[in-house]
């Protein structure tokens, strides 16, 4: 049992994502495993078959060594080993917050450090997963924002962030599916599967990043996720969170259909300029108007607004008329999710009192529009939300100051 608030720097395993001349299976396609199978030398008879088999264990099973791949032949198995790798992130660092939250800090095999969170509730548990090292955006009340985008994640680094949680979760199935015929191993004693009850239920793309930003890899990950021969997580418990670039919202809907989260925080321009400065380049009638157009949207699937509370910025009652009143004259159907803001060290805003977010939670209620506060989790170890950064250096406000003018000279 971790104690609440423990850094445990644990590691796992011992090969990277893409270590030495090995492939990782990690990310690819079903397609892709069975070509990655064809050029190592399989014809394309053998490749199909073993391409579902590896599918099954990796994404079903949580199997990482081949050797454990009992339906593949004992002799096929150091074969893959020699080519292949089912990777994992290396944990740097693990927590638990004393409510339960845990966080994890990993490293991808160029070293580079990003997160992810699980957040457990009664009826649910939610994994916030990253899709970026850094940010390409400067919002200001994000600690994230704070840093310089590194680089994209690959699907294979998005997707093994749910690997990596369903392994520290002890959530897959045990046994074997593979009745005694079909196994080729004669002295296999697995046992028979058994579908564990799930831990990790939902998935938002809320973590380090903006994940429109990083489009096909968070689209190929996600398609993985989803896959009812795999992790089969259902598209309506995966929700994707924007600040609102619009050019790729629509494609989000058609070619991935998830849940559509959206960063607002404000309900005109000037403030909305100086929070989420991308605002600036894809205003808030742009976005609503993407809001309204976004595929799959309805009653049943609702829009959801993420709006901070940041005290005397955004958290007045003229505020709130003005939030119900935009979702009113652009028809959209959605909800309001109203989270009180996190501090980080240097955060050059406050969170709005209680009874201020009571208030302005009341008022959109009262228009008809659920509008929950949510519950902050995880505070304790900077885990809540707009709290994440990888690097554990702070910056000056001139360096804050010099990055916000770079990544908005490179959005135009």
């Amino acid at each position: 049992m971790q104690i609440p608030g423990h850094i445990d720097p644990v590691t796992t395993g011992t090969v990277p994502l893409r270590g030495g001349n090995r492939i990782d299976l990690v990310g690819l396609t079903r397609d892709g495993v069975r070509a990655a199978l064809e050029e190592a030398g399989l014809d394309a008879k053998a490749a199909k078959l073993r391409a579902k088999q590896i599918w099954h264990w990796i994404y079903h099973r949580g199997v990482t060594d081949f050797d454990a791949m009992t339906d593949i032949a004992k002799a096929m198995r150091p074969w893959l080993t020699e080519r292949f790798i089912v990777g994992r992130p290396t944990v740097v660092t693990a927590q638990v917050s004393n409510d339960g939250t845990r966080k994890w800090l990993l490293a991808a095999a160029d070293g580079q450090e990003y997160e992810m969170v699980f957040i457990p509730d009664a009826d649910r548990g939610t994994l916030c997963v990253s899709s970026q090292v850094g940010c390409t955006l400067n919002c200001r009340f994000c600690h994230t924002g704070t840093m310089r985008l590194v680089r994209n994640l690959s699907a294979g680094e998005i997707v093994g962030q749910v690997l990596l949680a369903r392994d520290a979760l002890g959530e897959w199935p045990k046994g074997t599916m593979a009745s005694s015929a079909d196994i080729e191993d004669e002295d296999d004693d697995a046992g028979h599967y058994t579908a564990d009850g799930r831990m990790l239920t939902n998935i938002v793309m809320m973590g380090m990043g903006e994940p429109l930003y990083n489009f096909d890899e968070v689209k190929g990950a996600l398609k993985i996720v989803m896959d009812g021969d795999g992790l089969a997580l259902s598209k309506r418990r995966i929700t994707l969170s924007t600040s609102g670039v619009v050019p790729m919202m629509a494609r989000a809907g058609e070619e991935i259909g998830v849940n559509l989260a959206v960063s607002l925080h404000a309900v005109n321009k000037e403030v909305r300029d100086e929070i989420v400065p991308l605002n600036r380049k894809y205003g808030i009638e742009q976005l609503l108007e993407a809001c309204a157009a976004y595929p799959g949207a309805n009653n049943a699937r609702r829009i959801t607004f993420e709006y901070v509370m940041l005290k005397d910025k955004n958290d007045s009652d003229a505020d709130a008329r003005e939030l119900v009143r935009l979702i009113k004259q652009y028809r959209l159907p959605a909800k309001v999710n109203l989270i009180p803001f996190n501090p980080w060290p240097g955060a050059p805003y406050e969170c709005s009192s209680p009874e201020r977010v009571r208030a302005f939670s009341n008022l959109i209620f009262e228009a008809g529009i659920s509008a929950p506060i949510r519950t902050p989790r995880g505070r304790d170890i900077m885990a809540a939300c707009g709290q994440l950064k990888s690097a554990a250096t702070k910056p000056t406000r001139a360096e804050l100051d010099r990055i916000a003018e770079e990544k908005q000279a490179a959005l135009g």
